[in-house]
């Protein structure tokens, strides 16, 4: 590494214009505001590679050359052509390979691979970076699961004799050769373009990278056609639905400014999207194959706002890192840190707020489901240890736009089918990651022999986090069937399970108004000894429907109906344990 260049380690203060800070506080932030957050994102990279540099020193290199070669390369390029490798570190899997690559060399993350193949994606780097500056060079690349890659530009097919091993780029007069094989040869795979007007992703299945977290061997995408259809009907619809932070056109043109790639992901199951973005991967967003293009608009919002706050957080501080408890997120099955939680909340403020424009019936539902879940979830964290009081301003200013969208109108079934999702998910969540005090249970089961009135219990239960058996919007997504697919929803009933994974004729009952039925179902199950949180859950909901009062008692507290069910050996009436936490005087 002595022959690294030495950089300016002067330090150099990022600031945000104060329009921009309000800006991203509300949960906007127009194509000023993106372009100054990728400028500190820029720092923000130079920093984590130099880091990661200074921390390789005397890490092995192998079957490669000294890292300071690869420096000296990208210096090369930098200087025939530094908008060209301005951008490529900006490219947001370079970021990952920083990112993790330092991690590795710091013993702070894992990984099969040999340290040399991940500190050795420099050479790649600089590889791309001389391509992009039009410089003649020769140097060595990692060869990954037979690949080797190029970032932003593609990947070669280079079998080799291991599984790890390295091949030679090669620039000159007669092109560029990777392993002696032509860029324009039938092994090459080069990245896809989805264009449309105002807006160009790279679709990057290629990049190790990728997947923002670990390296993962590429996988060219099959459909690119379908990516570049869907995109561009996408495209169309966010230049025409503002989210109340800002105009359809403007929120559409800081998207395109900030998101660079696309990671295809295979078709999930209808209604349950896959998603996700990185804190060190600016303008990344990972997606599966939508269902539409609406769905891919949504999930497009949705990963931009979390690119924005990630770079918002490399610049200002809004959580202790050190606050270990764990929170409710209404769009996670699992419990949440604070920052997972703060991350939840300003990305769904920007669902709700492209949901808030689309006006049919399954919009209307989106609508009224995020609009609910945020706010409920802005309460919740707003009073949470940790914030500091940034993180505490930008938490009142989003619960001060959102307040006015919770009194719009909705459609009457579509608000229904909302809070049927609420009190689904709500509950269910506390079934299943609250454990009852054991002690209180038998005061409750002792109460219940004696046929005294049971006594309110103190606590809402320790928090254990667990792995549940099905989806927690199981029966979301069955509402989504019933009101974007009439005709398929009627299709699905008879055998709901083959097409929603988890799904029971129960759910359906509930789904389609029919409480007796679901009562019956949940009952029977109960009954078998099949109780799992769902059923409860199920029963509660199916009560409050039928309006009895055991179902808002067994919505609010179902890990305490089912832990005092089974206290009493599984002989008690459900219904009358949900009566008698209630409150009502039950008469055994």
């Amino acid at each position: 590494m002595s022959r690294t260049p030495q950089t300016d380690r002067r330090p150099r203060r990022h600031s945000l214009p104060p329009r921009s800070f309000d800006e991203l506080l509300a949960g906007g932030g127009g194509p000023a505001t993106v372009d100054a957050l990728r400028a500190s994102e820029r720092s923000w990279r130079l920093l984590v590679v130099r880091a990661l540099l200074d921390s390789a020193v005397a890490a092995p290199t192998g079957p490669l050359p000294p890292l300071g070669d690869g420096w000296l390369l990208l210096s090369r390029a930098r200087a025939a052509d530094e908008g060209a490798v301005e951008r490529l570190l900006l490219y947001p899997p370079v970021g990952v390979w920083a990112a993790h690559t330092l991690r590795r060399l710091r013993g702070t993350a894992e990984d099969d691979a040999p340290l040399w193949a991940d500190t050795g994606h420099l050479h790649a780097i600089a590889a791309c970076a001389a391509i992009r500056a039009g410089l003649e060079f020769r140097t060595t690349v990692p060869v990954r699961h037979g690949w080797a890659v190029l970032p932003s530009l593609g990947a070669m097919r280079v079998p080799g004799p291991a599984e790890w091993c390295v091949a030679e780029v090669v620039a000159g007069a007669e092109g560029v050769r990777i392993g002696g094989r032509p860029l324009a040869g039938p092994d090459w795979h080069g990245l896809t373009e989805l264009r449309t007007a105002g807006c160009t992703l790279l679709l990057d299945g290629i990049d190790p990278y990728r997947s923002l977290r670990r390296p993962t061997a590429p996988e060219p995408p099959d459909h690119a056609a379908a990516w570049q259809e869907l995109f561009g009907a996408a495209w169309e619809i966010l230049r025409g639905s503002g989210s109340g932070s800002g105009s359809g056109t403007e929120e559409a043109d800081a998207l395109a400014g900030g998101l660079v790639t696309l990671v295809p992901r295979p078709r999930a199951e209808r209604f349950r999207p896959h998603s996700a973005s990185s804190g060190d991967a600016f303008g990344a967003a990972l997606a599966s194959m939508p269902d539409d293009a609406e769905q891919l608009a949504s999930t497009l919002v949705h990963e931009f706002q979390h690119n924005k706050l990630s770079a918002f957080m490399h610049l200002f501080t809004l959580y202790d890192d050190r606050s270990a408890g764990l929170h409710y997120a209404p769009w996670r099955d699992d419990p949440r840190p604070l920052g997972g939680l703060l991350q939840g909340v300003y990305a769904f403020f920007g669902v709700t707020g492209f949901w808030r424009r689309r006006t049919h019936a399954l919009g209307q539902f989106e609508f009224a489901l995020w609009r609910a879940q945020t706010a409920y979830a802005l309460r919740a964290i707003a009073s949470a240890e940790g914030l500091t009081e940034l993180g505490r301003r930008l938490v009142g200013e989003l619960s001060r736009r959102l307040e006015p969208w919770l009194d719009e109108p909705v459609d009457a079934r579509a608000r229904s089918a909302a809070e049927l999702a609420v009190a689904d998910h709500r509950a269910t969540w506390r079934a299943h990651h609250l454990r009852p005090d054991p002690r209180e249970v038998g005061a409750l089961a002792a109460a219940w022999a004696d046929g005294d009135p049971l006594p309110s219990p103190t606590t809402e239960g320790t928090l254990t986090p667990g792995s549940p058996a099905r989806g927690f919007d199981t029966r979301a997504v069955l509402l989504r069937w019933s009101l974007a697919d009439p005709a398929g929803f009627e299709a699905l009933r008879d055998d709901p399970g083959g097409t929603v994974s988890g799904a029971r004729p129960e759910d359906i009952a509930l789904v389609t108004g029919d409480p007796a039925g679901a009562l019956s179902a949940c009952l029977a199950r109960i009954g078998r000894g099949d109780g799992d949180p769902e059923t409860w859950v199920g029963l509660g909901l199916a009560a409050r429907a039928a309006g009895d009062p055991a179902g808002d008692a067994l919505l609010a507290r179902p890990q305490w109906a089912m832990a005092l069910h089974t206290e009493l050996g599984g002989r008690a009436d459900p219904l009358r344990l949900g009566r008698a936490l209630a409150g009502v005087d039950v008469t055994r």
